[in-house]
């Protein structure tokens, strides 16, 4: 489910982190800032 987000957060591109426990953390940075910004959660992960 999250390997479908894409994007920049905190300076980096979600799906070009190679450390998966990195990417892990980052994935829900990624949704709570797209769900501050007023997206829907199905549009952040890419359904």
């Amino acid at each position: 489910m999250f390997d479908k987000i894409k994007g920049v957060i905190c300076g980096y591109r979600v799906e070009e982190i190679e450390d998966p426990l990195m990417q892990k953390i980052r994935y829900p940075d990624k949704l709570i800032d797209e769900l501050a910004k007023g997206k829907a959660m199905e549009k952040t992960l890419g359904q």
